[in-house]
């Protein structure tokens, strides 16, 4: 379990497959130290398991299924990813609850850069879509964001400075792939109406779930 807060940006030093098993070594100085074998690391918002690690580096295997999911497959040599520690039962939950589950590959349309805060839009899948509601939390790449508006095609969420300057959020650019991690409550909210009805009726009302029936239901003010 993670909060969407990132503790330190760090640095891949290599991608290795093994049979089926890819390894990832990342260069990691602030957290590394504190790590342990067999103990799960959220990279750029997948949950990782490390395999070893040194003062200053880890290493952690990713599973056909995390390669399969998320933009992970594409990452090289080099890449600047987000690095988040799991949470320690006596910390404070800030961010959201983010388990580290990426739901699906989203594409940045368009950073918008006015003044010190920025806008971020970002196209998601038409399935995954629905979980996604205005002023509700959601992870891009690991990174605890509040959505702003939603549209047909995708999300925007608002940055700010701190956001843009301590994570890899600041460097994303438009046709950019980014992991996306729907709010867990959503994803509930979303099945248990699904539940209501059975078979393709069922199904279509999962699918049309939107902020104005979530409102109606009583789920958002």
């Amino acid at each position: 379990m993670f909060t969407g807060l990132i503790e330190e940006v760090g640095r891949v030093l290599s991608v290795r497959t093994h049979f089926d098993i890819v390894l990832l070594e990342v260069e990691a100085p602030v957290i590394s130290p504190h790590l342990c074998f067999g103990e799960s690391v959220a990279v750029c918002g997948a949950c990782l398991t490390v395999t070893n690690r040194g003062t200053s580096r880890f290493t952690a295997e990713m599973m056909p299924e995390t390669v399969r999911r998320t933009r992970l497959s594409e990452i090289s040599v080099g890449e600047r990813v987000n690095l988040e520690r799991a949470l320690s039962l006596q910390g404070r939950l800030d961010g959201h609850i983010v388990q580290g589950h990426v739901d699906s590959v989203g594409v940045v349309r368009r950073f918008e850069r006015g003044g010190a805060a920025a806008r971020l839009w970002v196209d998601l899948k038409a399935e995954t879509l629905p979980e996604i509601v205005p002023k509700g939390s959601v992870a891009v790449d690991g990174v605890s964001l509040t959505v702003i508006d939603v549209d047909k095609g995708g999300f925007s969420v608002g940055l700010i400075p701190t956001t843009q300057a301590e994570t890899t959020i600041g460097d994303l650019v438009p046709g950019k792939k980014v992991n996306i991690e729907t709010d867990i409550l959503a994803k509930y909210v979303r099945r248990m109406l699904g539940a209501r009805q059975k078979g393709d009726e069922g199904r279509q009302a999962a699918s049309s779930l939107t902020a104005d029936r979530l409102r109606e239901l009583g789920w958002l003010p």
